[in-house]
């Protein structure tokens, strides 16, 4: 029987840590805010070893619980650890039809196009959202901007991806509010236009060091943190047509998010073993969703109009005319990629869905 998710949140203050401490507290008629006496009674852990290895710790809480629900007939929601506080499930009920109501979603690079229209759909089928990005002004508006939308269920945590510290220090974060994560897309990269005869190596290396060591850094955290869960997860890799179709002027671009989703194809076969999924969505050029542009097209969308005599609004028709369904590519179209792996409608890992209108250069050969 699948999981039913919840938010697990906790309480450390003294108050919290004082009436850990004693299993008699049951007894008492107020307990810390914002917790309420109710018909089920705490669990109290005086006698778990903290310190042991995982597998032991985990084995004497699945054996505490096992005991608590024989007893009870039912899981604790309020769990007292001593010395170190208390952990409590969330009991909101709101929107509980939603497919992924109390799913916890990192999503890496948000503050942009596609992060926006991947955010925006992760909220509205019920996650609670981590937004990550570099800090700075940028991605404290956009932070601000989701929470109009999803309020409290919504934070933002600085990452620097290509800073291992960074990635385990941002997960750790999420992990002390919420209790854990369950969907992880690996979305931060950076473009670079360039002939390979001219090619920067400095530039290409800053290009490498987000698009496949920030995407295996990602992909690692993720790993290790869902199978310490031991419930199972999914992975999506923002990929790009590029991967099969490239383009002059795109090497340095092509190579490296090629590289990217291929770590994601091998963390598919390493993972599916811990019920842990890894897919890949693959768009053409996205330009804006609302008022958010993509990162890429604000920096080489200027070169691009210019090498073909058109303005914003000429090369984003060109770019819609070149598919077979003359679509325009919308951060929500990647969104919706996104929702469909994450909501696992089929049993499937390691596939790509691509999102470009229709694309023959990109099928694959």
């Amino acid at each position: 029987m699948p999981y039913r998710p919840v938010i697990l949140k906790s309480l450390t203050n003294k108050e919290a840590i004082d009436f850990a401490g004693s299993a008699q507290n049951t007894k008492a008629q107020c307990y810390p805010t914002p917790l309420t006496k109710g018909k089920r009674p705490p669990l109290f852990l005086a006698d778990v070893d903290y310190n042991a290895e995982p597998e032991n710790l985990r084995k004497q809480l699945n054996d505490r619980i096992s005991d608590y629900s024989l007893q009870y007939n039912c899981k604790p929601e309020i769990i007292c650890l001593r010395e170190l506080g208390i952990l409590y499930v969330d009991q909101r009920e709101e929107n509980s039809d939603l497919p992924l109501k109390n799913k916890i979603a990192l999503v890496t690079g948000a503050a942009g196009a596609i992060g926006y229209g991947v955010c925006q759909g992760l909220l509205e089928n019920g996650c609670h959202l981590v937004a990550t990005d570099l800090p700075g002004r940028k991605f404290d508006d956009f932070v601000a901007d989701l929470k109009q939308i999803g309020e409290d269920r919504v934070i933002g945590v600085p990452i620097d991806v290509t800073d291992k510290d960074s990635v385990s220090q941002g997960f750790e974060i999420v992990v002390q509010t919420w209790g854990g994560i369950d969907i992880v897309v690996v979305n931060a990269g950076i473009p670079l236009i360039s002939f390979l005869k001219d090619i920067d190596l400095d530039a290409f290396r800053k290009l490498e060091k987000v698009n496949v060591e920030g995407a295996l850094l990602t992909l690692a955290e993720a790993a290790r943190l869902f199978i310490l869960q031991g419930v199972g997860g999914d992975i999506i890799v923002i990929s790009t047509k590029n991967v099969p179709s490239p383009g002059a002027g795109f090497g340095a671009y092509s190579a490296t998010k090629a590289a990217c989703h291929q770590l994601g194809r091998v963390a598919s076969i390493e993972l599916a073993q811990y019920d842990i999924r890894v897919n890949m969505v693959a768009p053409d050029g996205v330009f804006s969703e609302g008022k958010y542009k993509s990162g890429l097209w604000e920096q080489i969308g200027p070169d691009r109009m210019r090498a073909r005599g058109l303005d914003e609004k000429g090369l984003q028709e060109y770019y819609r005319n070149r598919n077979l369904l003359k679509a325009r590519i919308t951060g929500r179209h990647v969104a919706n990629a996104v929702l469909f792996f994450v909501t696992r409608q089929t049993p499937t890992t390691g596939a790509t869905i691509p999102v470009d209108g229709g694309l023959p250069d990109a099928t694959p050969r």
